[in-house]
């Protein structure tokens, strides 16, 4: 039995049923499960944390990410355009991926991730180049590495330009060559378990780039294993003119179509629903990836996120691809969105609070999880420490549940723990040397590049 005290914790922001926040408590996890919070507590451990001049939060969990696009940030020929042409100009970077860059850029972008507090990742991955092999098993390898917990995607695309898409050919696959890895990929790698540590989700890349037949047959799919679904949706008025000239109706009209409502589906962005598809969402429980910093550098709009919530649509917070955030922190995803809204909604915006919460329960709930997003007893001991004395936080304490979105936090956290272990320590990882890493990777991406 592996054991976790922290004792003494100055402030812990629960985020759980009844937004209980604590002072000068005391929380033990046994097995990566948290099995008491309370005052004093009568308990040794393997490992004790002195949580005296800390706030606790429960790990952030970040919705919808590209990891490999880490390799391919900051380029300058992209800067200024927008989504169809920035994938376009993109795919002849990503048509050369193998499992070393996929490995790489996995460990790269996880671990800014974790040092930002960030404890549970969904990556969305969808380029898988003919001939290269072992990519979703490099992505696992580098979560178990780092001790993050990590929902891998099968993603997928069948139409490339010759069928009127917009990847090459050699990033597309068959209708049945993508179902046959889909279904192995499931079978070795996803756990249902509660307390998992590995999840895979079944995810085409967008109704742009994949074929009905493919978007239906992984519906069907991945209700008989029982797994998840996602992909991007309406994040751009392209995306909708394309598909009302191809298919004459809107994006989420022709997925509801083939079978992709529901409360075991979510969409990336979201941008462009109108008010019948917003009460859709809601009345079927689909829910919503929110990309902030994405969608701003794209230039794609702002989502409905205020009107969202008021229905009880499921919404989440994510970093999109690194490519097009040229970042991979959601706690800097915090405070964008909080003052997103804030611009665009005035005093509909969600609080910071409630940004908090779209980051950690709300995000949860669109991976199908209860076990993570709060701290609760029963539930994962997957949470973050931040120093109350920190200069910047000075004078800005009064609400411990909003400050990391109105104040913000710059840096890394303190500490991490993902499933009762500690993943970083004094704002460092730590089963990684990261220099090490760091000079690594880059060269690695400089090979991938040619530059």
């Amino acid at each position: 039995m592996k054991s976790l005290l922290i004792q003494n914790i100055r402030t812990l922001v629960s985020c759980d049923d009844g937004d209980t926040v604590y002072e000068g408590v005391d929380l033990y996890a046994e097995d990566g499960v948290i099995r008491a919070i309370g005052a004093s507590l009568p308990r040794r451990a393997d490992t004790v944390i002195d949580g005296s001049h800390t706030l606790c939060y429960p790990g952030l969990v970040n919705t919808h990410h590209h990891l490999y696009q880490v390799f391919s940030r900051n380029l300058s020929e992209v800067q200024n355009m927008e989504l169809f042409d920035w994938l376009k100009t993109l795919y002849e970077i990503w048509k050369n991926l193998d499992a070393d860059v996929v490995r790489f850029s996995s460990l790269v972008g996880m671990g800014e991730l974790l040092k930002h507090g960030c404890t549970t990742c969904f990556d969305h991955h969808y380029v898988f180049p003919r001939g290269a092999s072992g990519l979703l098993d490099a992505q696992f390898a580098a979560a178990d590495e780092l001790g993050m917990r990590f929902h891998a995607s099968r993603g997928s695309m069948d139409l490339s330009v010759k069928d009127g898409g917009l990847p090459p050919d050699s990033v597309v696959q068959t209708v049945d060559e993508i179902l046959r890895d889909s279904a192995d990929a499931i079978e070795r790698y996803h756990d249902p378990a509660p307390y998992a540590m590995h999840r895979v989700a079944l995810a085409p890349c967008s109704p742009f780039s994949v074929s009905a037949d493919l978007l239906r047959e992984s519906a069907m799919l991945a209700r008989e294993y029982g797994v998840r679904l996602h992909t991007h949706l309406c994040e751009t008025k392209d995306e909708e003119n394309y598909m009302l000239a191809r298919e004459g109706v809107r994006p989420l009209e022709y997925m509801r179509r083939l079978g992709w409502v529901g409360d075991d589906v979510w969409f990336a962005h979201g941008i462009h629903f109108n008010d019948e598809e917003l009460r859709l969402l809601a009345d079927t429980g689909t829910g919503v990836a929110h990309c902030p910093i994405s969608n701003m550098k794209l230039a794609s709009g702002v989502a409905r996120v205020p009107e969202m919530l008021r229905l009880g649509v499921s919404v989440g917070l994510a970093v999109d691809g690194s490519a097009s955030n040229d970042g991979s922190s959601l706690m800097e995803e915090l405070r964008v969105a909080f003052l997103l809204h804030r611009l665009h909604a005035s005093q509909n915006a969600p609080s910071g609070y409630d940004i908090l919460k779209l980051a950690t329960r709300g995000s949860a709930r669109l991976l199908g999880r209860d076990d993570i997003g709060q701290l609760a007893v029963g539930k994962c001991c997957d949470l973050f420490l931040v120093d109350a004395r920190r200069l910047e936080l000075t004078g800005a304490l009064y609400d411990p549940k909003s400050v990391l979105a109105t104040v913000g936090l710059r840096g890394a956290v303190d500490t991490v723990v993902v499933n009762g272990t500690v993943t970083v320590e004094g704002g460092r990882l730590k089963a990684v040397d990261e220099e090490r890493l760091a000079h690594d990777a880059a060269a690695k991406c400089a090979a991938y590049l040619n530059r």
